[in-house]
């Protein structure tokens, strides 16, 4: 009996391929065959996703793009599905699981008119554009928040409730407890601005620390990632200060800061949002305000209302107020403690399980078609 074969189709930012290599990993341990489709301009991928069979293929983003760009972009999607079509046609899979962007796009209609079963997995706290675009076709759609916006009443019977997977390097930190924290105890904070670092918390946080008293100030042990042109006037920032600062572009090892953090201050993305519920560390949440449909105030707002973090639009996200938030947060630590255990219950660690027996369950019945 010949082994189950699966295509993931992702491409783009970590929100969307991170999940793809934790249920790839998930599968690979189950027994199945796995292939990847990504558009042409994917860079190469390491971790289990590098090890896979890789399919590249047209694909251009639509939204928010001038005329010609978007007749382009649609250009580029016909090709795209023609391609991924003859992909198909000759490796037969079992199912296709997509993982919403752009780049998913036309393998997932590609395998929609073959009749071969697909799944789309939604990251975030609102259904994207990409994925609204397939979810009529789709035979199920794996959602990571119990409740998810711009989801039409037909496609309710679809939902399943599996969760976000997280990478591996943060999957192998699964029950490493909250940090002990005291009234005499360093505190570390970790600042999360996406991969190359947020403005806003390079202008606004070294002044709201800096306005701390000076005790709670010589407590405190920061990691803050910064955008490259940002990092001198943020080191000048919290010169003359008694904190004790990592400042980088870019930390190769967040898993590990993120499991010693007491508190992060961070954007809302996706992968951010499975991190921080998958171990079960607070957080001040300032949600990128151009985002796709707001999709990250969603994101921050969920986690906000299962108490295990605090939203903080941007607009009124200021020294003075985040300095406020961070004096009553920072002398109490049973309310820190508290809303790690929050953030804990609201994140479901076996989503990659989860995703992996959706899949198996939707592949049984499948039906291809020349």
């Amino acid at each position: 009996m010949s082994k189950p074969f699966a295509l993931l189709a992702a491409g783009g930012t970590g929100g969307h391929v991170f999940p793809a290599e934790a249920l790839a990993a998930e599968l690979m341990a189950r027994g199945w065959r796995l292939g990847l489709i990504t558009d042409k301009r994917g860079q190469g991928y390491g971790g289990t996703l590098g090890s896979l069979e890789t399919f590249r293929i047209s694909a251009g983003g639509i939204a928010g793009r001038g005329l010609l760009a978007r007749i382009r972009a649609v250009v580029e999607l016909g090709l795209g599905v023609i391609q991924a079509r003859a992909i198909l046609k000759r490796l037969r899979p079992d199912v296709i699981v997509g993982f919403g962007g752009y780049a998913s796009v036309p393998t997932m209609v590609a395998a929609a008119s073959l009749g071969i079963p697909t799944i789309i997995h939604e990251q975030n706290g609102v259904l994207g554009r990409a994925n609204r675009l397939l979810a009529g076709r789709a035979r199920a759609i794996a959602i990571s928040y119990p409740h998810v916006a711009h989801v039409a009443e037909e496609w309710q019977a679809k939902l399943h409730h599996t969760g976000m997977p997280v990478r591996p390097a943060v999957a192998a930190l699964q029950g490493v407890a909250y940090p002990p924290l005291d009234e005499s105890t360093p505190i570390r904070l970790l600042v999360l601005g996406g991969s190359q670092g947020a403005r806003i918390l390079s202008d606004v946080i070294p002044a709201a620390l800096k306005a701390l008293p000076a005790a709670l100030q010589a407590r405190i042990e920061i990691a803050q990632q910064c955008r490259p042109e940002d990092l001198e006037t943020v080191r000048s920032a919290y010169a003359g200060s008694p904190i004790a600062t990592t400042l980088d572009s870019f930390f190769t090892d967040i898993p590990a800061r993120l499991a010693a953090a007491h508190l992060v201050i961070a954007r809302s993305g996706a992968s951010t949002m499975a991190e921080l519920t998958y171990l079960g560390r607070p957080a001040i949440l300032v949600p990128y305000p151009h985002a796709t449909d707001d999709h990250q105030t969603a994101n921050a707002r969920a986690l906000d209302e299962a108490g295990g973090g605090w939203l903080m639009p941007q607009t009124g996200f200021s020294a003075e107020t985040l300095a406020a938030r961070l004096a009553a947060l920072l002398t109490q630590p049973i309310t820190l403690a508290r809303a790690s255990a929050c953030a804990l219950a609201a994140g479901r660690p076996d989503a990659a399980a989860r995703l992996a027996d959706l899949v198996a369950k939707t592949a049984k019945n499948q039906e291809f078609q020349a």
